[in-house]
């Protein structure tokens, strides 16, 4: 659970320290007193992205901090694991979020720097917020197929799994077959030029590293008498009489007297001994080198020519004579696939055949599941909403194939293949008996959104793990015995994990275990947001004022005090009790 939230500097919160419990909290307050920035705070936490607009004014950056408790057994860990991020259930997980007023962000998981997709990877096994937007997204039918997923993940993913593997592999081969297919205005020109660069290159029976050879011998030829004439020179000079003549004049005499005093001066005639038999092997080295420098202006002119030859071909195809023949090799193969266009478009054709029959088959299978999870889910949905005084609605969710002249043939229909699968999905509602099962966003209300979304989400968190539930106004739309259906169905989820609401209601706020007062201050001459945690006296003053407005009366205290206590009897009750 979220044990406590630290926020600073962010929008009009100048610092706040919130501390949380387990159970349902509620967070109220005046319109506009800044209560959607602990949200804000949260989704921040969770990876959202941030702005610089979210700074608070004069400030060089907001700070938000967030301490998780969690059972050892939650796959938060194993995904920290494997991202490399330190961490163990005795302790607090610490998830820290920074955003410059020059809009950078940076983000730490117990200390340790991670990236936005990182943080975003954890943070969604952390915490999940239900907003306004949410109801948009309920009302457009290409989101309703992901929702389904998520409610069959068991069974669903497996397969669903195995179907993109294959829809990869149909992809790939499709997309090849279609860009050969496109290839065919050109192919005999493309042919025409590969023919002549294949012929230029192998006429000219390049090896790897030639040219570096040939620029080498080129250099011994053009300069071959300049050396001949140092060489020849220092020959002389080794094994004339100033050189090796000398050195053996002085062994001579070292000789002579070396042993009046061996000691200093033996290691002396050893070196004059060496650099003798080392001036000789230089001597006879040299020698034999002069042998071999060839005046050869033939021979040099054979290697101006091949370089430039090597030359002319590198200014086309490549860097290198090992490049050169890397685009052979290149050109060789596209060669080969243009010759055999029409064998290699009935070779691809087939193999995608066999590929899309595959993949249809699979997606049939994907689509059976789906369908039965489909049905699962709206017998669950018109359960919850029963609950939620929607008992007389009845809701499917329409499973069908997209129809698609281009497609694939399957069933006796030309359908749509995607990555997700070859069927779609769309929620279809019908509010009162009698009535015909329409689309969800042309006649669901926006209170019949929003408990339909609650319903939702009451049955997927039975088969996630996020232990931490916020919705944004969940109740909007709605009033009387809705309200306080929501309220129970809102403090009934909260037994399974932590839930957070944002509500104007009191039907909502009085069904709280805990409950938080978001209110504007004037401090100095600047705007600041205060968080205040609620006990007795000040839940029934602010539920008086969610009552009575501006005008508070002894009536409405009175009113604000017995709703809290049928609210804890209710809790208290068996139907209610899950703490």
């Amino acid at each position: 659970m979220l044990v406590m939230l630290s926020i600073k500097n962010l929008a009009v919160v100048e610092e706040i320290d919130v501390y949380f419990h387990k159970g349902f909290h509620v967070l109220s307050g005046e319109t506009g007193a800044g209560k959607s920035i602990i949200i804000d705070a949260l989704g921040l936490i969770a990876g959202s992205r941030g702005s610089a607009e979210l700074v608070r004014y004069g400030n060089d950056k907001a700070e938000m901090e967030a301490l998780f408790e969690l059972r050892g057994d939650h796959p938060v860990w194993d995904t920290m694991s494997r991202l490399g991020i330190q961490g163990t259930a005795e302790e607090h997980l610490v998830i820290r979020r920074e955003v410059t007023a020059s809009g950078k962000s940076t983000a730490r998981i117990n200390g340790q720097l991670v990236n936005l997709t990182m943080l975003r990877e954890i943070g969604e096994q952390l915490v999940n917020i239900h907003g306004q937007h949410e109801h948009q997204s309920l009302m457009k039918p290409e989101r309703h197929l992901s929702l389904l997923d998520t409610f069959g993940f068991a069974d669903i993913n497996p397969v669903k799994i195995q179907y993109q593997q294959q829809y990869a592999d149909y992809a790939k081969v499709e997309r090849e077959l279609r860009d050969l297919q496109e290839t065919s205005q050109k192919t005999y020109q493309m042919l025409d030029l590969y023919r002549f660069q294949l012929e230029e290159i192998s006429s000219a029976g390049l090896e790897i590293g030639e040219d570096e050879l040939l620029q080498e011998e080129r250099l011994r030829l053009s300069h071959s008498e300049k050396m001949m004439e140092a060489i020849v020179g220092g020959y002389h000079s080794i094994n004339g009489d100033g050189g090796m003549g000398s050195v053996t004049v002085a062994i001579s005499q070292l000789e002579d007297v070396a042993r009046y005093d061996s000691k200093a001066l033996d290691p002396i005639l050893e070196q004059l001994q060496s650099a003798f038999y080392q001036l000789e092997d230089a001597a006879y080295q040299l020698r034999s080198y002069r042998e071999n420098i060839e005046f050869n202006p033939g021979r040099l002119e054979e290697v101006e020519t091949r370089l430039n030859q090597i030359s002319g071909l590198r200014r086309k195809y490549g860097d290198n004579v090992e490049e050169i023949l890397t685009y052979y090799e290149k050109i060789q193969h596209e060669t080969d696939l243009l010759e055999n266009k029409d064998e290699r478009l009935a070779e691809m054709t087939e193999r995608r055949d066999r590929l899309r029959d595959k993949l249809l088959q699979t997606g049939e299978k994907l689509s059976k599941i789906r369908r039965k999870a489909a049905d699962e889910l709206a017998n669950q949905v018109e359960a919850e909403l029963k609950h939620l005084q929607m008992e007389r609605t009845s809701l499917r969710v329409n499973m069908d194939y997209i129809d698609d002249p281009n497609g694939a043939e399957w069933n006796g229909r030309t359908i749509r293949v995607t990555r997700q699968g070859i069927d779609n999905a769309e929620f279809l509602i019908s509010p009162n008996p009698g009535e015909p099962l329409r689309p969800l966003g042309k006649i669901a209300s926006g209170g019949e959104l929003s408990r339909i979304m609650l319903a939702l989400k009451s049955i997927f968190a039975r088969h996630d793990q996020v232990p931490v539930l916020v919705f944004d106004e969940v109740d909007t739309g709605v009033s009387g015995r809705a309200a306080q259906s929501i309220a129970e169905k809102l403090f009934k989820l909260s037994a399974d994990c932590q839930v957070f609401s944002i509500t104007h209601l009191p039907q909502v706020a009085c069904m709280a275990d805990h409950q938080y007062l978001i209110e504007k201050n004037i401090i100095g001459d600047r705007t600041a947001t205060r968080v205040t945690s609620l006990h007795e006296d000040g839940r029934v003053g602010e539920l008086a004022r969610m009552l009575g407005g501006v005008e508070i009366t002894e009536k409405t205290n009175h009113h604000a005090h017995e709703m809290l206590k049928l609210a804890e009897a209710r809790k208290d009750s068996s139907t209610y009790a899950v703490h």
